[in-house]
């Protein structure tokens, strides 16, 4: 038994402890709890958004209903960035502390944001053919995108290519890691170059630039994404903890009593 295992197994049973949900056969009981709550939480905040920004939110006085688009695209391209940020700082922990949970945790992660770059590149390709006339342009934040989408297609295929759990994990953690400095160049791409895409609409040391309404659509479709992607990525981790520890008493149990649910 590991470090972390004994640690977790003489944690208390009462109350909230971070080291002893550090192991993959505390956690996945957690994981299975907090599903529901997540789905159930996307999906209203979802109808709501949708409802505030196709229904309730102004037509735009320069783009018309173009403009709509925004509350699909803006909180995909934000999930994008922030997802791969939390899959580089679980890569990061992963190799610092060697915790199985960390690289699990990074790769639940991978598909929602590859998911959420991919449709951050259509819906602003289907944004920008009425606006600027064309569906794709070589962009700064554009090109930089669509390298997120490229990192997190080269994190998943790399570690797909190697068996060894365990150095798939450090080998995709390098790529991660590293890949991270896009990150910023995405968001300051507007301030750095001279772009065709718009500046930020919301920002955290300015006023918002557009109507209340609109505003309100966009964050709560972005809290539905948010909702969205936790309740993915403890899918996908529920399931590589059964995968990667199937050869433990705890995995075999789970298994033999048919309990999905533990």
């Amino acid at each position: 038994m590991s470090e972390t295992q004994s640690s977790a197994a003489r944690a208390p049973s009462s109350g909230f402890s971070l080291f002893y949900y550090a192991s993959p056969q505390t956690f996945f009981p957690l994981a299975g709890k907090l599903l529901w709550p997540c789905w159930i939480a996307a999906a209203l905040l979802t109808l709501a958004g949708l409802y505030i920004g196709f229904f309730v939110a102004p037509t735009d006085a320069t783009q018309g209903d173009s403009y709509r688009i925004i509350f699909i695209h803006v909180p995909a391209a934000w999930m994008s960035m922030v997802v791969y940020l939390a899959m580089a700082f679980w890569c990061a922990v992963g190799l610092v502390f060697n915790t199985r949970l960390s690289f699990m945790m990074a790769t639940a992660l991978a598909p929602t944001g590859a998911i959420w770059a991919f449709v951050a590149l259509w819906t602003g390709a289907l944004w920008g053919k009425p606006t600027w006339g064309t569906y794709w342009v070589w962009d700064a934040r554009l090109t930089s995108e669509l390298i997120l989408f490229f990192l997190y297609c080269g994190y998943m295929a790399l570690q797909a290519a190697i068996d060894d759990p365990r150095r798939a994990d450090r080998a995709g953690a390098l790529i991660a890691i590293v890949g991270a400095v896009n990150v910023p160049i995405i968001y300051f791409s507007v301030k750095w170059w001279n772009t065709l895409h718009q500046g930020a609409s919301v920002s955290l040391t300015a006023a918002p630039t557009m109507a209340t309404t609109m505003l309100t659509g966009m964050l709560v479709m972005a809290l539905a994404a948010w909702a969205y992607t936790i309740g993915a990525a403890l899918v996908r981790v529920r399931a590589i903890m059964i995968e990667r520890e199937r050869s433990t008493d705890w995995v075999r149990k789970l298994v033999s009593n048919g309990d999905s649910k533990a």
